[in-house]
C-alpha cells in the first residue's frame, strides 16, 4: 500500500451529521490503513477498520501510550493526549505499572454495585431536569436545559464539586474541548482547570467526604499522591460528563429523525439498554482515543507499521464496518450483542462506562415518556458541534 494519500483524507477529518466521513469510508473499504497529517508534528498511521482497531486497542505492549513529546520527530512539545492538562494521573496518558496501580484504585468506584447506589440520585436529577423543562414549557434548548446540566451534575456530585462551582465548571470544560480556541486559550483553561482541581484535592485531603475523591484520600491516602489525585479528577470533570453529555443530545436528535425506533424506546421499558448500545455504535461520539506509539516494528491492516511510529484510529469507520454488523449505517434499536468499540478497547476501555450507560439508560426513556410528543422545533436545520473533539450538537430546539 502507499505510505501516504492525497485529498481530504490525508488529515484526519471531522465529523459530518451522523456517520463518520466519506473519505473515511472510502479508506476502510480500500487501503484500511493510511498515514495522515497531524496537527502535533508527524505524520501518522490512521486505522479505519473495525478488526484492525481492535487488535491494536488489544496490544499495549506493542502499541504504547506512555510516550512524551520528546520522542516525536523534532521534539514537538504539544501531547495530544492531554486532555486533563498534565499527564500524572492521566490514564490517557498512562502505561503499565502506573495506569494498572490507577486502574486498579478506581475501579471499584465505577463497579454496577456503586452505580447501582447511584441510581437513585441520577433519577433525581433526570426528573428535576424533566420538571423543570415543564414548567417553563416549548420550546426550549434540550442541551441546555437536560443534556449537559444531568450528567454534569452527577459528575459534579460523584467528585464532590460544589455546587455554587458548577456553573463554571461546565463552561470551562466545553471550552476546552473546542478546537477551534487558540493554544494558548487552551493552556489558559488548562491551568485554570488544575488550580481549581488542586483547590479540591487540598480539601479532600483535610476533610474526605463520601465522593470519589474522598475515598480515594480515606482509603488509599498513602497510594496516591496529590498530582495524581488532581489528573484523575480533571480527567474525569472533563471526560466523564461532556461525553454523556453529547450523548443525550445526539441521541435524542438521531431518534426524532428515526420516529419508529423513538417509540420503542419509548413505549417498551425493556429497549432501552438495547437503544443506547446501538446509539453508542451508530453516533461513536468520541472519534479517536488518544495516539498511540508503536515499540516494535508490526503489521498490521496491511500498513508496515515501524517502531516509534504514532498510530491513530477512527472509532466512528470502526463502528459502522460491515464486518461488525449487517447494514452498519441503519439505526436499529433491536440489535443485541454487537461488540462496538464506542468506549474503546483494552486496557484503556472506558473506566467510566458503566456510569455513562446508567445515566443514558435512564434519560433516554424519562425524557420520551415525559414528553411523548417530543419534536424538533426547528426545521431540521440542527448545527452540528463538529469542532469539538467529542461530538455532538450545539443546540437542539425542541416542543412538545
Amino acid at each position: 500500500m502507499t505510505e501516504t494519500t492525497a485529498g481530504p483524507a490525508a488529515t484526519v477529518p471531522r465529523r459530518e451529521g451522523f456517520g463518520p466521513v466519506p473519505d473515511l469510508e472510502a479508506v476502510r473499504e480500500g487501503p484500511g490503513a493510511v498515514r495522515v497529517a497531524t496537527p502535533f508534528g508527524p505524520d501518522a498511521w490512521l486505522l479505519t477498520r473495525y478488526a484492525d482497531v481492535r487488535a491494536m486497542l488489544g496490544d499495549s505492549e506493542s502499541f504504547a501510550n506512555g510516550w512524551t513529546p520528546a520522542d516525536l520527530p523534532g521534539a514537538q512539545e504539544r501531547d495530544p493526549r492531554n486532555l486533563s492538562g498534565e499527564r500524572a494521573g492521566n490514564l490517557l496518558a498512562l502505561d503499565p505499572p502506573d495506569h494498572t496501580r490507577l486502574r486498579r484504585l478506581l475501579t471499584p468506584e465505577f463497579t454496577l454495585r456503586r452505580m447501582r447506589r447511584l441510581e437513585p440520585r441520577v433519577v433525581e436529577i433526570v426528573d428535576a431536569h424533566l420538571d423543570a423543562m415543564a414548567r417553563s414549557g416549548p420550546p426550549t434548548d434540550l442541551v441546555a436545559s437536560f443534556a449537559l446540566p444531568v450528567p454534569s451534575l452527577v459528575i459534579c456530585e460523584l467528585l464532590g464539586v460544589p455546587a455554587e462551582d458548577q456553573d463554571e465548571f461546565q463552561t470551562r470544560t466545553s471550552l476546552q474541548l473546542d478546537t477551534t480556541l487558540p493554544e494558548e486559550r487552551k493552556v489558559a483553561l488548562g491551568a485554570e482547570m488544575l488550580a481549581y482541581m488542586r483547590d479540591l484535592v487540598a480539601r479532600a485531603r483535610r476533610d474526605p467526604g463520601e465522593d470519589l475523591l474522598g475515598m480515594l484520600v480515606r482509603d488509599h491516602a498513602d497510594d496516591i499522591a496529590d498530582d495524581e489525585l488532581v489528573g484523575v479528577g480533571n480527567l474525569l470533570l472533563v471526560a466523564g460528563h461532556e461525553t454523556t453529555a453529547n450523548m443525550l443530545g445526539l441521541g435524542t436528535l438521531a431518534l426524532l429523525r428515526h420516529p419508529d425506533q423513538l417509540a420503542a424506546v419509548r413505549d417498551d421499558p425493556a429497549a432501552a439498554g438495547p437503544a443506547v448500545e446501538e446509539l453508542l455504535r451508530w453516533l461513536t461520539i468520541v472519534n479517536s482515543g488518544s495516539p498511540r506509539m508503536a515499540t516494535r516494528d508490526v503489521e498490521l491492516g496491511g500498513a508496515q507499521v515501524r517502531r516509534g511510529d504514532l498510530v491513530l484510529f477512527n472509532l466512528p469507520t470502526a463502528n459502522r464496518d460491515p464486518a461488525l454488523v449487517d447494514d452498519p449505517d441503519r439505526l436499529d434499536v433491536t440489535r443485541r450483542g454487537v461488540r462496538h468499540i464506542g468506549f474503546g478497547h483494552g486496557i484503556h476501555h472506558c473506566l467510566g462506562a458503566p456510569l455513562a450507560r446508567m445515566e443514558m439508560t435512564i434519560a433516554f426513556p424519562a425524557l420520551l415518556r415525559r414528553f411523548p410528543d417530543l419534536r424538533l422545533a426547528v426545521d431540521d436545520d440542527v448545527e452540528f458541534a463538529s469542532h469539538r473533539a467529542i461530538h455532538g450538537v450545539e443546540t437542539l430546539p425542541v416542543a412538545w
